[in-house]
């Protein structure tokens, strides 16, 4: 089983690799893709060798081959990142045991999403670090991929039975209840996505643009798509709590002052990582504490 976490963590450092091609690029506003990759100090076109995730900045020593200027430390820690999210992500996945059939195929199309998601996730949090925004070119396919994949979820598992409810009238008001309670927990991804996406909405709103931003309003609706409720509540407290104290450590050192700018974006997907992947250990924890 060790080779397949391996495998993964090798695919993951490939996938950062591209991505860090994702994030200077759109920076640039350069194609993506059908380009060579080339040093960003001096131009030149890169070696495959030269290009080898993690291995290749060790080798090199952190500066390019051809004008010995630094590169960048965004290269590796990208890298590394989405290997051990891959890697994560493939944990989890194989928690369910061996799939067959169909099932074999739904297991590997699910995978491909939440590597997908990872990955944008990941372009999103760097980008907004760097640039204080959120690209548009990334967040909108991600919620056009995440929609498509929820409503997908919906029809395979038999989780929504149109007929069932429209028969509802005739089975009394009890029936009518439960079934209202049933489509809320169907539809439980599209509405937290409502609500996380108001919720950003209102402070803008609020703030008249100088609390968040749009690319706010957007990422939350994203979280409330991929983690659906009660988790996006998770993300968005912890989102909350990480850059309160990001920002008064940053005071702290000098490095910021109360009036300046500080993105958000890669606080809210450091909230939806550990929502996702620990979120319900969470939520079972506090609730042993209060009861």
């Amino acid at each position: 089983m060790i080779i397949f976490y391996i495998l993964i963590f090798i695919l993951g450092l490939a996938m950062g690799s591209f991505l860090n091609v994702v994030i200077f690029r759109l920076e640039n506003r350069e194609k993506i893709v059908n380009d060579r990759s080339k040093c960003l100090r001096c131009n030149h076109i890169l070696a495959w060798y030269d290009l080898i995730p993690v291995f290749s900045f060790i080798f090199l020593k952190g500066r390019c081959r051809y004008c010995g200027k630094k590169i960048s430390w965004q290269y590796p820690i990208v890298e590394l990142i989405t290997g051990t999210l891959f890697v994560i992500i493939f944990n989890f996945s194989a928690q369910g045991g061996p799939a067959s059939g169909w099932q074999f195929l739904l297991s590997i199309l699910s995978l491909l999403f939440w590597f997908y998601i990872v990955s944008s996730l990941i372009v999103i949090f760097a980008y907004d670090l760097k640039h204080y925004i959120i690209p548009d070119k990334i967040i909108y396919p991600a919620i056009v991929v995440t929609f498509i994949y929820k409503l997908f979820e919906i029809l395979n598992f038999g989780h929504l039975n149109l007929f069932r409810i429209w028969n509802l009238p005739a089975q009394g008001w009890s029936a009518l209840g439960g079934e209202i309670g049933n489509l809320i927990t169907v539809f439980n991804p599209f509405i937290a996505a409502i609500l996380a996406g108001a919720f950003f909405l209102s402070i803008v709103l609020l703030t008249r643009g100088r609390g968040m931003g749009g690319g706010d309003v957007k990422l939350g609706f994203l979280m409330g798509l991929i983690l659906g409720w009660p988790l996006v509540l998770i993300a968005l407290f912890l989102s909350f709590i990480i850059g309160s104290v990001a920002g008064i450590f940053l005071i702290l050192v000098g490095n910021k002052t109360m009036k300046s700018m500080i993105p958000f974006g890669p606080f809210l997907v450091l909230g939806t990582f550990i929502a996702l992947f620990w979120g319900e250990g969470i939520i079972e924890w506090y609730l042993n504490i209060i009861i």
